[in-house]
């Protein structure tokens, strides 16, 4: 009662608090609704972005047109991955050319595309299924029929298996389609660039006489290598002015990250490599007795090689049983053996081996009726008809079939899942004598089969195969999880998880310069939420524990640097930079003494303390020559080449490998006869090539953001 009297005395204030309270949470919530559409972005081009939901619908798209095109039911990881970064590449560079063509007012007009289509000599037709098939060439007429077709289709309401294909043909012709208009205004963008870079007499004369003119030359080399590098000293204050010089060699467009990661790969211990020999063994023993239906015993026994009541070459075998056929005869079984290749613990039973043709022609009339009472009478009907000395192909025809014989080989069908009326189809055609008449009954119909022709005999089996993978066991599993985790718990810091990793039994792994477009770290699948945290995380950090891979890695990720948009800092590119420090202070020593040394002619050159002789034939101002007493490709020798005079002694030169002197001795000119139009024909192929790098120009500047790996 107190307590309730004092809930009373206190009545007013309580109603303003809960007031409080629900003008707050409405308040709240209105809020969250009045906030702008918060949308997420996968990425950005010239400012414009690209929302995931827009992206993913991009993906689905090309995945359904590489389906399609590839026969595919569904796409691997990896290929999902190809997928991905082809997408978003496409988009950018369509991006890039949409917003130039828009600035000179390029267009793809309606009417361009359709002369396009009426040419028919666009790269992009020839992968359409609108070919001619005499002549393998696009077919307009055909595109038009099935855009037709498809269109009464669509009004008509169609609904059935055929109605699918259209509609997919529809899809992979519209993105295509869609892509011919943008493949068309970078064509002509890129037109505009490369038509702008023009060659000239003079050029196409000086771009012959250095790919025409050959000189033989001498050569003698002091390495760098006989200068040691402990003796050279590069200060702090080298490297700075090293770096400030090439600071623009140095630019990173998008920010990385270094990382150190751990990771391990669960393995099956020594007593679950015992458990699953003796279910090997055990099976071996069974395998000694009679079994009716070796696919069900094959299959309870969880190999990973399925049996199948067929002869099948020993191409169709794992290659670790066709390899023990030989010593292994029919009815016998294969003592357990591990196989390392495939980490497997195997046995089998030879059922039986026969010399049977490979390749197989034969020829056959489907039959169905109206029941499946119909359907046997009619295949009865059709059989004896044959039988009694009718025409195959004419019956066939009659029932709206060709009746033509067509081959089958082992190749066909081995490796495919086969079962059912597969198996019977197939086991009706491999087993028929020559001219025999087989009346198959099938689920939904019957088949009426006639081997016409037999060849190519070989060695063919029947081998019940037992094969189980060496496998960890979930104790094993469980045990690697809770190891790792304690040694994560007990290590927090990426400093600590570094320094006792290898006690405990680690191995920290580097990775350097992570992109953020990468799909998995460590070459290890499943690990892209790892990477997303890694971009998100602090130098320093250390992530928790994910479980990735094939359901069989464990990983730990730490971060160990971040490499920030723009300027590389000169702590990464020190080694570069020293480098080429080195080379150029030995280059100078060396020059100063050989000036000492005062050596005047290529024999005293050859004279001098560690210098190398060569002669270097063909040397031509158009390509690197390459040295191999240096074992170094060298451009300064090409570039003396073209300037040499016979005789003439060159000033030490410094090179990639050490400082060279070079003497002509004797100059040859190629078979080519010079032709300025032929000339010029290749300069401006050179120069559309080099011009086609403007795509890499306009990405630098369009600021393109890549915010993929947030969400994929």
């Amino acid at each position: 009662m107190a307590t309730l009297q004092k809930i009373r005395s206190k009545g007013p204030l309580l109603l303003v608090v809960i007031g409080l309270a629900l003008i707050a949470f409405i308040a709240g919530d209105a809020w969250k609704v009045l906030q702008p559409h918060q949308t997420q972005d996968v990425g950005e081009v010239n400012g414009e972005s690209l929302s995931a939901q827009e992206y993913q619908q991009l993906v689905e798209e090309y995945s359904e047109i590489i389906k399609f095109t590839n026969g595919l039911n569904v796409l691997t990881d990896e290929q999902t991955n190809q997928i991905k970064d082809e997408v978003w590449r496409n988009y950018v560079n369509n991006k890039l050319i949409e917003n130039e063509a828009a600035k000179l007012g390029l267009t793809v007009s309606n009417a361009e595309l359709q002369s396009i289509i009426d040419q028919g000599v666009h790269p992009m037709l020839q992968q359409t299924p609108f070919r001619n098939p005499q002549t393998g060439a696009f077919d307009k007429d055909m595109l038009k029929k099935f855009l037709v077709d498809y269109a009464k289709m669509v009004k008509s309401g169609t609904a059935s298996s055929y109605m699918e294909y259209y509609q997919s043909l529809y899809r992979f012709w519209s993105f295509l389609e869609k892509n011919l208009v943008q493949s068309r205004l970078a064509e002509k963008y890129q037109s505009l660039i490369t038509n702008a870079v023009l060659t000239n007499p003079i050029e196409a004369q000086a771009s012959f006489d250095g790919r025409a003119n050959q000189s033989n030359l001498m050569l003698a080399a002091i390495p760098y290598s006989t200068i040691a590098d402990s003796t050279v000293t590069i200060t702090k204050s080298e490297l700075e002015k090293a770096y400030n010089q090439k600071k623009e060699q140095f630019r990173q467009y998008s920010e990385a990250r270094n990382i150190k990661y751990i990771d391990v790969q669960v393995t099956a211990s020594a007593e679950d490599r015992a458990a699953i020999q003796k279910d090997v063994d055990e099976y071996a023993e069974q395998l000694q007795q009679p079994i009716t239906d070796y696919a069900t015993f094959v299959r309870g026994s969880g190999s990973e090689t399925p049996y199948v009541d067929l002869f099948y070459t020993t191409a169709a075998l794992p290659t670790d049983v066709a390899a023990r056929l030989d010593s292994v005869n029919v009815g016998q079984v294969c003592k357990p053996y591990y196989n390392a290749s495939d980490n497997t613990i195997n046995t089998f039973r030879v059922l039986a081996r026969a010399q049977m043709p490979d390749s197989i022609e034969f020829r056959q009339i489907q039959v169905t009726g109206e029941t499946s009472d119909r359907t046997v009478a009619l295949a009865d009907s059709i059989f004896k008809a044959i039988k009694g000395g009718a025409d195959f192909a004419e019956l066939a025809i009659r029932y709206g079939q060709t009746g033509q014989p067509t081959w089958i080989s082992s190749a066909n069908y081995e490796g495919a899942q086969i079962d059912g009326d597969n198996l019977k189809y197939i086991t009706a055609i491999t087993t028929s004598a020559p001219n025999e008449l087989v009346n198959l009954p099938l689920l939904q119909a019957n088949v009426i089969l006639q081997v016409t022709n037999r060849k190519v005999v070989k060695t063919k089996y029947k081998v019940a195969v037992v094969k189980r993978e060496v496998e960890f066991s979930k104790e094993t599993y469980s045990k690697a999880y809770n190891d790792f985790s304690q040694f994560i718990a007990g290590n927090p810091t990426l400093e600590q998880l570094t320094a006792n990793a290898e006690d405990a039994g680690y191995r920290v792994l580097d990775r350097n310069e992570l992109s953020s477009s990468e799909h998995a770290i460590g070459g290890i699948k499943g690990t892209k939420e790892a990477l997303r945290w890694a971009f998100g995380a602090k130098v320093g950090e250390v992530s928790g524990l994910y479980e990735c891979g094939e359901n069989d890695h464990l990983l730990v990720v730490g971060v160990s640097g971040i490499i920030k948009e723009g300027y590389r800092p000169l702590a990464l590119v020190r080694d570069q930079l020293r480098m080429d420090l080195l080379r150029d202070k030995k280059a100078d020593k060396i020059m100063a003494d050989i000036k000492t040394a005062g050596a005047s002619s290529i024999e005293q050159y050859k004279a001098l303390p560690g210098a190398l002789s060569d002669s270097i034939r063909f040397v031509s101002f158009s390509a690197p020559a390459f040295v191999q007493s240096l074992r170094s490709s060298e451009p300064v020798v090409s570039a003396f080449a073209s300037v040499a005079q016979e005789g003439k002694l060159s000033t030490p030169l410094k090179g990639n490998a050490g400082v060279l002197v070079l003497q002509e001795y004797a100059t040859e000119k190629s078979n080519e006869t010079y032709d300025v139009s032929t000339e010029e024909t290749r300069l401006n192929q050179t120069h559309s090539s080099e011009a086609n790098q403007f795509i890499n120009d306009l990405y630098l500047k369009a600021k393109v953001k890549d915010t993929r790996y947030l969400f994929f």
